[in-house]
């Protein structure tokens, strides 16, 4: 647990805490009145989904034991360990199963600091050595009872939990903003990119094209050209599936090439304003290749499509690419039994929209416009999820004190 505040004390959950499993599902020995009832996936960090819940047969003595009350700090079990939240009864009855354990304070101890606690010590590991490992991990009752705990005088534990919960709040605030950020570009997107809502100063009908007329369409290497032996530590990335990303190339865990090599393949190499599409599996991922991954090269997991800059503007195509219509044609469209893929001919003979050169370009703007503010909104998320950690770090420690 580290060293602490002399004023501190130092206690067990179990001191703290009643600590009850929920209610066995068996569906042969159940019987009763079906009640609701919260498992493992529904206790996430901080909060509880109670949308479809299911329910389970239970009898008088289950509807006494398994109910639940409005305070109560329910434990993930098994899963993500020690995940935690404290049920707010938003729901007049509800009750939960084995694989949560329910807590009650038994002295006073704020069940919100213990669901701050259990978040740190899942995030370090702290949990490991009271972890039961069958064929699948969990923290039994018995261990659970037996972890220390530091327990602030009850002035402090209320201070602390007082500054989590606002930046908890405002954490939730701007994930609510983000949502709402998203669903208005979608919602755009869908306007103006199928010509519903023309922009200002635009008219004329647009022209319905085969991607094969707009655009060069190329297959990445053979396998036989480039093995995974071929990588090295300094070099050329190459992008594969898995740095598709909604906004872009993912630049994370990106496998490099010898400087030999890449001339070897340099009829792989991407410019800016190409857009690379899964060739296999997840065949409507696609990303623009903006001035970053200039020069990078595609692999054979990917097919390459360069737009004719006379006929299409890049991002315009880029977006159309990630319309839930586009993405829903390349789906249809794609061979395989077992898995899908796609081949050149398959993506050049995929219909596109297009309005002149000039709105395309516009269209792009409002929604990469859309985009940056987004991305702007995630920077700003990030840094409070990490203002969050250092204050946990701090707090939960005694290192920085409140009162």
């Amino acid at each position: 647990m580290g060293v602490i505040p002399e004023e501190w004390k130092v206690s067990t959950v179990g001191c703290e805490f009643e600590i009850k499993l929920g209610k066995m599902i068996d569906a042969e020995r159940n019987v009763g009145v079906p009640k609701p009832y919260l498992g493992n996936k529904a206790v996430q960090w901080s909060r509880i989904d109670i949308g479809n819940l299911p329910t389970v047969p239970m009898s008088r003595s289950d509807i006494e034991r398994f109910r639940l009350r409005k305070g109560d700090l329910l434990v993930c079990e098994g899963g993500e360990i020690g995940r935690a939240a404290i049920w707010e009864a938003p729901i007049e009855e509800c009750y939960y199963q084995k694989a949560l354990h329910r807590l009650r304070s038994l002295r006073g101890f704020d069940s919100q600091l213990l669901v701050a606690l259990l978040r740190q010590w899942s995030e370090r590991g702290l949990l490991t050595n009271y972890v039961t490992q069958t064929s699948i991990a969990h923290l039994p009752r018995v261990k659970f009872l037996e972890v220390p705990v530091p327990v602030p005088p009850p002035a402090e534990q209320r201070a602390i939990v007082g500054a989590l919960s606002d930046v908890d709040a405002l954490i939730a605030s701007l994930e609510q903003l983000i949502a709402k950020k998203r669903d208005l570009k979608q919602a755009t997107m869908q306007q103006l990119l199928t010509g519903k809502t023309r922009l200002p100063g635009f008219g004329g009908q647009w022209d319905v094209k085969q991607l094969g007329e707009i655009a060069n369409v190329k297959t990445g290497p053979f396998g036989s050209s480039l093995h995974e032996s071929d990588y090295v530590q300094e070099g050329t990335p190459i992008i594969t599936v898995e740095h598709l990303g909604e906004l872009g190339v993912i630049h994370f865990n990106l496998p490099l090439v010898s400087d030999s090599d890449y001339q070897r393949l340099r009829a792989y190499s991407l410019q800016i304003g190409d857009i690379v599409f899964s060739r296999v599996g997840s065949v409507d991922r696609n990303a623009l290749i903006r001035s970053d991954e200039e020069g990078w090269l595609f692999s054979g997991r990917l097919l390459r499509v360069r737009p004719d800059r006379r006929k299409a503007v890049a991002p315009f195509l880029s977006y159309q690419f990630h319309g839930e219509r586009f993405k829903s044609l390349v789906r249809n469209v794609a061979v395989g039994q077992t898995m899908a893929c796609l081949n050149t001919q398959i993506l050049k003979s995929i219909a596109v929209v297009l309005p002149s050169l000039g709105e395309q370009t516009a269209i792009a703007a409002v929604l990469s416009d859309m985009d940056a503010e987004i991305a702007a909104l995630e920077q700003r998320l990030a840094k409070t999820h990490d203002l969050e950690q250092g204050m946990m770090q701090e707090l939960l420690t005694g290192k920085t004190r409140l009162v």
